[in-house]
């Protein structure tokens, strides 16, 4: 029987998703990240194609951002609500890492996987930041699916999109957890 590693189990099952917006400071410094995203970049990357690249976000970058997404908003003739979301979560950020999907030639290793892959990276930056203590979210919002703020805000190709935007801070330290799925509403178990 494999070996069980029952606190690494006992964490994934207890971890909780908390909004970005209640994050405060302070925020993980760069060593404290850099051990974070060490460990986020151990995910599976398709024959070492590295298929994503990342940018830390701090201090005056989110005003910046805020800004940029306002500015988009209203060239895409956005009402005040298309503005307050675009503007959210620059307006409210006090470390962020963005994790651009940036597919790679390769004729084995079809797009979509190494799509999936940075999604898997988002997924191992929240679970390794929480483990580290901090609060992690993971999201996007729609600047983040739109080419031109990419461009602008990122430097995104026409290759490239932005997969998730982590948020990581000091998290409330009671922030309710969502209602989890019913696992037996989910799954079918196939043996034949």
């Amino acid at each position: 029987m494999p070996a069980r590693n029952q606190a690494a189990l006992e964490f994934l099952q207890n971890r909780r998703s908390r909004p970005a917006k209640l994050f405060t400071h302070p925020v993980p410094s760069r060593d404290q990240l850099e051990e974070i995203l060490t460990a986020a970049l151990r995910v599976p990357d398709h024959g070492k194609l590295e298929p994503w690249r990342l940018i830390v976000l701090q201090g005056a970058a989110f005003p910046r951002l805020a800004d940029l997404a306002e500015a988009r908003a209203r060239e895409l003739g956005g009402d005040a609500e298309k503005i307050g979301k675009g503007r959210g979560q620059y307006d409210a950020g006090k470390l962020a890492v963005v994790v651009i999907s940036c597919p790679k030639p390769a004729p084995k290793v079809p797009e979509v996987e190494q799509l999936l892959s940075a999604g898997a990276l988002c997924l191992g930056i929240v679970n390794a930041a929480e483990a580290a203590g901090w609060g992690a979210s993971w999201l996007t919002g729609w600047p983040a699916h739109d080419a031109a703020f990419a461009a602008r805000a990122f430097g995104c190709t026409a290759d490239e999109r932005i997969v998730g935007i982590v948020h990581i801070g000091t998290p409330p330290p009671d922030a309710p957890d969502r209602p989890r799925p019913e696992l037996a509403q989910l799954i079918t178990w196939v043996e034949a």
